[in-house]
């Protein structure tokens, strides 16, 4: 037995956001539109209709039943007309219409008509249960953006149903999920409303998307991880998400999808139910029977993108993504707090503590008025108010310590890079084998900050590694091999406890990059 949410509206996304209206002035109206909309039973049901001018995009909310003012000309009317039943059962009936809107128009979108929404899949023997499908109706030809102009719902097969309309300014999109020991999911949009909505998928022209999410980087253990359709050209399924697994780290999940391009996605949930990181790694585009793994919470978590540049006669900084996770990105960063320091010689430039959580805009400028050798260091510690971390989190601190030469008259991005370490043969809590030897791969990075400061091409001379089995107290040197556009560095462990990792990286002029992170990873 499935209980049925309330059905789901999608207006406007974050990228396009329509403006919605309740109302029309008498002076700019010169019509009326009232939409009745009947159930299955064919009994009036009251619903909430998006109604979309063509081809402006204008877009109102309006009751069921209801007339609203508007201009004479060509709108769509859509909803989903959600009719509840016994012991939480109900029906969904997603439809659209096309309205000339002159004078007073009425129209009704009938729910009897509506025809139900068929997936099937070979499914193995371990899928029990109809798939879940999510379904929309989108004002294809407004704009390159449909899903910002749309409305729908989501139920399980048998409970869903769309209204056909074969206008090519409509178009229908849906995702169904089935569940099992893996998940399996098939994505497709239409141009208008099928007469008979729906697909047959086989198993073996799927792609495979595996998650593997480990524990211990996270300031929070419990791990939401989802799929989101994401095609290359902006259809009725962009956006259309499912979620993948809900739990605690570390765990792996495998889903098979129908070929196209996918967003992972990943909300790391907090004990207080708040929604304290994750992010969205790289979209991957699977071909059939083609897989790809994401991993989500690798150690070892570091500064992820932001240098130091010179301009307007100063050094500016962006204390941003400090620690965040390498395989998710700049958008995978935790906010942090950090102590911000400009040295030239022996004297303090500038000193600043900042936080980059909640609505904080934090960045460090400091004057310069000569040309010579500036340090810049900077102690980042992971800080978010209101949740107490886990008990032996990873990556909990960073530093970074840049020695460059600048010039206040000469703009550019300081000549330093930024280290991602790697640890590899780690399990799935990041932890390595006591007194076992690690191979970490490192890389010595560098961003272009933005068109305005220059942006040289720097190549590093030499990469130095160091470990600390202590928290920082005494280091021992580690094997460095270079490989390719990578080194290698091959770390003796403790026999419990956590590892810290340095790096040195200098090129041919002496500019000179010092990071490392404490508790980069464990011993179990």
């Amino acid at each position: 037995m499935f209980v049925r949410r309330r059905s789901l509206a999608f207006v406007g996304v974050a990228a396009l956001v329509p403006l919605v209206a309740t109302a029309v002035s008498a002076q700019a109206a010169s019509g009326s539109l009232a939409v009745t909309t009947l159930g299955r039973h064919g009994a009036k049901v009251a619903t909430t209709l998006t109604v979309v001018a063509v081809p402006s995009g204008r877009t109102y909310s309006v009751a069921s039943g209801k007339r609203i003012s508007l201009p004479s000309g060509r709108y769509l009317a859509m909803t989903d007309i959600w009719e509840q039943g016994t012991e939480g059962l109900g029906t969904d009936t997603i439809g659209a219409q096309v309205v000339q809107v002159s004078g007073r128009t009425s129209v009704t979108l009938d729910a009897r008509k509506g025809k139900a929404v068929k997936v099937s899949l070979d499914t193995p023997a371990d899928v029990t249960d109809p798939p879940r499908i999510s379904a929309q109706v989108c004002a294809g030809t407004v704009s390159d953006m449909p899903g910002a102009f749309s409305t729908g719902g989501w139920n399980y097969q048998g409970s869903l149903y769309a209204i056909p309309n074969s206008s090519r300014l409509l178009q229908f999109g849906y995702l169904a999920q089935w569940t099992g020991k893996d998940g399996y999911v098939a994505a497709k949009n239409t141009t208008g409303i099928p007469a008979a909505p729906g697909g047959s998928y086989k198993r073996a022209n799927l792609a495979t998307m595996r998650f593997s999410v480990r524990g211990g980087t996270q300031m929070a253990r419990q791990n939401d991880t989802a799929l989101q359709a994401a095609p290359k050209t902006n259809d009725c399924t962009t956006d259309l998400m499912t979620e993948v697994r809900d739990d605690s780290a570390p765990y792996s999940a495998t889903v098979h999808v129908t070929p196209g391009t996918w967003q992972p996605r990943d909300d790391i949930i907090a004990s207080n139910g708040d929604n304290i990181g994750g992010g969205f790694p790289k979209v991957r585009t699977l071909k059939a029977r083609q897989s790809f793994t994401q991993s989500f919470g690798r150690a070892a978590w570091s500064p992820m993108h932001y240098l130091p540049v010179v301009w307007q006669r100063s050094v500016d900084f962006i204390p941003d993504a400090l620690i965040g996770d390498p395989d998710v990105g700049v958008d995978g960063t935790d906010p942090t707090k950090e102590t911000v320091v400009l040295t030239k010689g022996s004297t303090t430039v500038k000193k600043r503590t900042l936080t980059n959580w909640g609505g904080d805009d934090a960045e460090f400028s400091a004057g310069i008025r000569s040309a010579g050798w500036y340090d810049l260091a900077v102690d980042a510690h992971r800080y978010r108010p209101g949740i107490t971390f886990p008990a032996g989190m990873l990556s909990s601190r960073v530093t970074l310590d840049w020695h460059f030469k600048a010039d206040p008259a000469k703009p550019m991005v300081a000549p330093v890079f930024m280290t991602r370490f790697l640890p590899t043969g780690l399990n799935s809590r990041n932890q390595a084998a006591a007194n076992s030897t690690t191979t970490v791969d490192v890389s010595a990075g560098r961003g272009s900050q933005g068109p305005d400061p220059k942006f040289t091409k720097v190549t590093a001379k030499s990469v130095k590694v160091w470990s600390s089995a202590d928290g920082g107290k005494t280091w021992k040197a580690a094997t460095v091999r270079h490989s390719g556009s990578t080194w290698q560095a091959s770390v003796h462990n403790p026999a419990s406890g956590a590892v810290a990792l340095r790096s040195q990286v200098t090129d041919a002029a002496g500019d000179r990059s010092v990071e490392t992170v404490y508790r980069a990873y464990a011993i179990g």
